[in-house]
C-alpha cells in the first residue's frame, strides 16, 4: 500500500470510531451526571443546563489510537502532550460537576499545569534534530533562536489552548474551527511530506507522515464528534477536549517549525483571545466595555445573531484563512 493512502484511511477510521464511540460516551456521562453548569451571566443558555459534558474523549481516542500506529517521536509526543492538556481539563471538569459550579481549577493551578507541560514539549522541541530551535516564516525566510525555541513553545502552547477554550462557547463552534484549522494542516503537513521524500531525506519524511496521520486523525475524529455536538448540542467536549484540542492545534505547527502559521490558520482562536483581553483591558482602565460579552462570539449572539449562523460565519473566515495559509506555507 502506497504510504499516503494511510492519511485518508487513517481519517476515515477516525469519522468512524467517533461516530461508534459518541452515543456509548453521550450514555455514560449522563448516567454519571457529569452535566455542564451554564455561567449565570449567559442568560441566553439557560436551557442548556445540564448537557452531558467532557464530550473530549470521542475525538481524543481515535487521535490516540491511530497515531500511535505510525509511531514516531513526533507522533508519541503530540499524543502525549495532548493527553496532558487532557488530564488537565479532565481535573477543571471534574471539580465543575463535583460542586455544581461552572469555577473548576483555581486559575494558578491551571496555569502551572499547562506551563509544566509546555516546558516538556519545549525541551523536546530544543532537543530534536528535526526541529531545534530553528522556525519557518512565509516565502522562505528561517531564524534560528536556539534555547529560546524552549520559551517560545511555552508562550505557543500555553495561548493556543486558551484561546481554543475561550473559543468553546457555543454548540459546535470550537469544532467547527478546528476542522477547518486541521483541514489546512493535514494538507500543510502532506505536501512537507512529500518534499521530505523528494530530498531523500526518508528519517524526517517518516516524522512528517506520523505528525499528518495525526491532524487527519483529529479532523476525523472531530467530524465525528460534531454530529452530536451540532446545534443543538447532545453532548460539549468540556475542558478535557477544548484544552487538548489546543495542545493539538501547537503540535501540529510547532512540530513542523510553523507556529507563526497558528496566527493565520487559527485567525478565530486568537480572535477569541484578542476580544477578551481588550474587553478586560477596557474596563479596568475606563470602566467601559468594547463588547456586549466577551469572547466575541457572545457579543455577536448578544446583537441577535443565531449560534448556527455564528458557527457558519466562524468556519467560512477560518475555511478562508486557511486557504491564506496553504499560500503561505507553499511560498
Amino acid at each position: 500500500m502506497s504510504e499516503w493512502l494511510k492519511i485518508p484511511l487513517y481519517f476515515l477510521a477516525s469519522i468512524a470510531l467517533a461516530a461508534l464511540l459518541a452515543p456509548f460516551v453521550i450514555k455514560i456521562m449522563a448516567k454519571l451526571k457529569a452535566k455542564q453548569t451554564v455561567l449565570g451571566y449567559v442568560k441566553q443558555h439557560e436551557a442548556k443546563n445540564g448537557t452531558p459534558t467532557m464530550g473530549g474523549f470521542i475525538f481524543l481516542i481515535p487521535a490516540t489510537i491511530f497515531p500511535l500506529i505510525e509511531f514516531t517521536p513526533f507522533s508519541a509526543v503530540a499524543v502525549s502532550v495532548m493527553l496532558g492538556f487532557c488530564i488537565l481539563g479532565f481535573l477543571d471538569d471534574f471539580l465543575k460537576i463535583r460542586y455544581a459550579r461552572n469555577l473548576g481549577l483555581k486559575p494558578y493551578q491551571k496555569i502551572i499545569g499547562q506551563l509544566g507541560i509546555s516546558v516538556a514539549v519545549g525541551y523536546f522541541v530544543y532537543a530534536s534534530g528535526f526541529i531545534g530551535g530553528e522556525l519557518v516564516f512565509p516565502f522562505g525566510a528561517t531564524l534560528d533562536i536556539k534555547w529560546g525555541i524552549i520559551i517560545f513553545t511555552v508562550l505557543v502552547y500555553v495561548a493556543t489552548t486558551n484561546s481554543v477554550n475561550l473559543t468553546d462557547g457555543l454548540d459546535g463552534l470550537a469544532g467547527y474551527t478546528s476542522v477547518a484549522y486541521f483541514i489546512t494542516f493535514t494538507l500543510v503537513l502532506f505536501f512537507l511530506w512529500r518534499d521530505a521524500e523528494s530530498e531523500g531525506n526518508a528519517e524526517y519524511a517518516k516524522q512528517l507522515l506520523s505528525l499528518t496521520v495525526y491532524s487527519a486523525s483529529l479532523l476525523g475524529g472531530l467530524l465525528g464528534y460534531l454530529v452530536f455536538n451540532g446545534y443543538p448540542a447532545k453532548i460539549w467536549m468540556g475542558d478535557t477536549g477544548s484544552l487538548a484540542l489546543g495542545a493539538g492545534v501547537a503540535s501540529v505547527a510547532v512540530f513542523a517549525k510553523i507556529p507563526i502559521l497558528i496566527v493565520v490558520a487559527g485567525i478565530m482562536f486568537v480572535f477569541s483571545s484578542i476580544s477578551v483581553i481588550l474587553q478586560v483591558l477596557s474596563f479596568k482602565l475606563t470602566k467601559k466595555r468594547v463588547f456586549l460579552m466577551a469572547p466575541f462570539h457572545h457579543h455577536l449572539e448578544m446583537k441577535g445573531l443565531k449560534e448556527s449562523k455564528i458557527v457558519t460565519i466562524y468556519f467560512v473566515v477560518s475555511m478562508a484563512a486557511g486557504a491564506l495559509t496553504l499560500i503561505f506555507a507553499r511560498a
